[in-house]
């Protein structure tokens, strides 16, 4: 919808008490798909409200592990098997135990820094600037207040009935932000 060259980009429900936040999502969903909340601290329950069922940091932090632990290994194995074998000792030149605890600390880096990216890649970080910042007093989201918001993108939104859903909610106030 446009409105004096400016698109909706979508409604913000501002809410004072995260309980009135907690049942917005479940009476929005009904109609709306492209919900999301925006809250000073956790709030539980709010992701399974919104639709959050999966997390997938920890499948990068295996990832990430993996990736680490096998590439120390090899390094560690191809140094002193392959590369610059010495028989020190008469002990064998793949000596696996020796290379264990390297292996290990590198997997942990590799997880840290898996999850680390991972986190970073789910959330769509770093953003610097959205729609959303722009709103009149969304800046209280990280003190005090909470914020429902349904996108100009969800197939069911009208702009005046998903007002009217919004006021039904009875939040503190509904804003347009555009885009």
């Amino acid at each position: 919808m446009m409105i004096d060259d400016q698109t909706v980009y979508a409604l913000l429900a501002e809410f004072r008490e995260p309980e009135d936040l907690r049942a917005a999502p479940t009476q929005c969903q009904k109609r709306h798909q492209d919900i999301d909340t925006y809250a000073p601290y956790p709030v539980e329950g709010l992701p399974e409200a919104i639709g959050f069922r999966r997390n997938r940091v920890p499948l990068f932090a295996l990832i990430g592990g993996i990736a680490g632990g096998v590439s120390m290994y090899l390094l560690q194995w191809y140094s002193a098997d392959v590369d610059y074998p010495v028989n020190a000792g008469g002990r064998t030149l793949h000596s696996w135990p020796a290379f264990v605890p390297p292996t290990f600390e590198i997997t942990m880096l590799g997880a840290a820094i898996g999850c680390f990216i991972g986190m970073l890649v789910l959330n769509g970080l770093p953003q610097l600037n959205h729609p959303i910042f722009d709103a009149a007093d969304f800046g209280l989201a990280s003190r005090n207040r909470f914020f429902l918001s349904i996108r100009a993108t969800d197939p069911a939104f009208d702009i005046e009935e998903t007002r009217k859903e919004l006021e039904e909610l009875r939040p503190l106030r509904v804003i347009e932000i555009y885009s």
